[in-house]
C-alpha cells in the first residue's frame, strides 16, 4: 500500500533530508517525490510505499504531523485508499 505525504512551510534549508529521515525511521520507502519553491514556501509532495511500517500506520500519521508541526511544517499524511476514493467520480 502507498500513502501520499504532503509538506508546506517556509522554504530553509534541509528539510528534504530532515522528512525522508523520519519517514526512514519508520521504514516508510520515498517512491516519487516532486518539490518546488513557491513564492518562499517549499512545497513538496511524496509517495510513500507504507507495506513495512514498523509501526501502526495511525502512529506515522501522528508523528509526522507532531514532526512538522516542531519543524514549522505542515505534514499532512493519507492512506492511497482515501485519497482514490475522495478523488473518484
Amino acid at each position: 500500500m502507498k500513502a501520499i505525504l504532503s509538506v508546506v512551510g517556509k522554504d530553509n534549508v534541509g528539510i528534504l533530508a530532515k522528512v525522508s529521515n523520519e519517514c526512514a525511521k519508520f521504514n516508510a520507502n520515498i517512491e516519487e517525490v516532486t518539490q518546488s519553491v513557491l513564492n518562499s514556501y517549499f512545497v513538496m509532495v511524496m509517495i510513500v510505499n507504507i507495506d513495512e511500517l514498523k509501526k501502526d500506520f495511525v502512529e506515522f500519521v501522528d508523528y509526522m504531523n507532531e514532526f512538522g508541526n516542531s519543524n514549522n511544517l505542515n505534514i499532512h499524511v493519507m492512506h492511497e485508499d482515501i485519497f482514490n476514493s475522495m478523488h473518484k467520480i
